[in-house]
């Protein structure tokens, strides 16, 4: 290996070899330098530069140098940069003589106080030399836009009241609570049996209230490991631990900023996560985890359950004052088994909705298919009926369905609630087609919901306290159709 003694080796001739071989570079190099002192005036100019003075307004260099630079070039930052002392390594530059990619970089003596700045054009025309990158740049950005759009789409609300189907008394309640609750800002709290619509309702009251246009973001409790529900929650900080993302991960809070944050399962959320949930709305604020930043949030939250939340505070498994703090604005979704005058009506819709994801046609259920259908209990509510149609539409040759398909498909279901009232339906009476459809159906589901409850009331020797939870309904619910049928119903009489 040769030696040469030209090299310098202490450390003050490398920076000073460095510093010129660099400044010679980038005066050969670039398309311009200029050079300001500490008054921020024009002190010189390469030859390179020269060229541009015609077109900034110049005739003679005297006209420029010795000048203030803002007075001479049009929008400069060569006085900011003189200011904070921080370089300016690429900007884009926009005056008379065109168009120009520019770099500032404050020079300093021995002391460290900035003296000057030299000034770099390192592209004019950035619009013909640049253009990959431009056209590069242009791209992301566009692949940005798309990717805002379709995240924005999936934060949208999917139903709105429309989508509850029902007339009946009891569901007309539910959707007039509902939109009460969409127009305030009080936490709302959905409480009902699984299957009966309870998410459906979130995004409805999301999409009539005034924070329609944010985003709506929800929470399965259920869905998410306990050890990774409060980085869910409030989000992670870059580098917060191993194998962390170095640049962080943004909680459902922030994200649902300004609009919905909806709690699914909120039985299911562990206690260490409820202390910090109920600090987060009490104060409006979150704590990213490995973060001592605290990030202020609007979000109004809807949660829901279909457990008995005060049993569970009675049990010490929710936090009392987090349960006060939701339990604002209660509704309770009724199951299907009370709503029975919405199943005809619920029964089309799904049907129609099943079609149109399976792109087969729409199944048609005769009276006494229909009538089978409403006289069962439905501990699964609609997503049960849901599970039976899809069944009987996969099951089917025909799209034309009758009572003994139904009938085949719900004692091969195997759920116990299912038997007693499948048995009534092997009661009904045979009667010609034609008197069938021409009977009302709510007189048809009326005789069959007659006939399961004396069926029951047989089978468990008259305890009607053992009768009411074989079909399903409540004690209240059955005395209520006791009464209907005209049979007493003295509560003393009740074993």
């Amino acid at each position: 290996m040769t030696r040469d003694d030209r090299l310098p080796r202490d450390a003050q001739s490398i920076l000073e070899l460095a510093a010129r071989s660099m400044f010679e570079l980038f005066a050969n190099a670039s398309e311009g330098m200029m050079l300001v002192d500490r008054d921020a005036r024009v002190v010189w100019i390469n030859d390179q530069y020269r060229r541009f003075l015609p077109a900034l307004g110049f005739e003679r260099e005297e006209d420029f140098v010795g000048h203030p630079v803002s007075r001479v070039v049009q929008n400069t930052q060569m006085h900011q940069v003189l200011a904070t002392g921080k370089p300016i390594l690429i900007d884009l530059l926009t005056n008379r003589a065109g168009t120009f990619v520019v770099s500032r970089i404050p020079l300093r003596d021995g002391a460290g106080e900035v003296i000057g700045v030299l000034g770099i054009v390192l592209f004019d025309h950035p619009e013909t030399t640049l253009q990959p990158l431009i056209s590069k740049f242009a791209r992301l950005e566009q692949d940005l836009s798309e990717a805002r759009r379709e995240l924005a789409s999936q934060r949208r609300t999917k139903y709105t009241f429309a989508s509850f189907v029902g007339s009946s008394a009891a569901a007309l309640e539910v959707k007039r609570q509902a939109r009460r609750a969409a127009q305030s800002a009080s936490p709302v709290l959905l409480l009902g049996e699984t299957g009966t619509g309870k998410e459906l309702l979130a995004h409805a009251i999301h999409a009539a209230s005034p924070r329609a246009g944010r985003p709506f973001v929800s929470v399965n409790m259920a869905a998410v490991p306990d050890t990774l529900l409060e980085a869910e929650f409030f989000g992670v900080a870059p580098g917060a631990y191993t194998g962390a993302d170095k640049k962080g991960r943004d909680g459902k809070f922030k994200l649902a900023d300004g609009g919905t944050l909806f709690l699914d399962e909120l039985g299911d959320m562990p206690m260490s996560v409820q202390v910090k949930l109920l600090r987060a709305l009490q104060e409006g604020e979150i704590e990213p985890l490995g973060s001592n930043k605290l990030l202020r949030f609007d979000v109004r939250v809807v949660a829901a359950t279909s457990r008995d939340l005060q049993q569970m505070v009675r049990e010490g498994s929710f936090r009392e004052d987090l349960y006060y703090r939701l339990n604002v604005l209660p509704i309770r979704v009724p199951p299907l088994r009370e709503r029975q005058d919405d199943i005809a009506l619920l029964i089309e819709a799904l049907c129609e909705d099943i079609a149109a994801r399976g792109g087969g046609a729409q199944l048609e259920l005769t009276a006494d298919a229909q009538a089978l259908l409403a006289a069962q209990p439905w501990r699964g509510n609609i997503r049960e009926l849901r599970n039976v149609l899809e069944q009987l539409a996969l099951r089917s040759d025909t799209h034309h369905i009758a009572g003994a398909q139904v009938g085949a498909v719900l004692q091969e279901a195997g759920l116990p609630a299912l038997a007693p009232a499948a048995g009534v339906a092997r009661t009904v009476p045979r009667a010609p087609v034609a008197d069938a459809l021409l009977r009302p159906l709510p007189e048809q589901i009326a005789e069959l919901e007659q006939r399961a409850i004396r069926e029951a009331l047989a089978h468990t020797g008259g305890n009607r306290t053992a009768a009411a939870r074989l079909l399903g309904i409540s004690r209240a619910s059955l005395y209520d159709r006791l009464a209907a049928m005209g049979e007493p119903s003295d509560i003393q009489t009740i074993v």
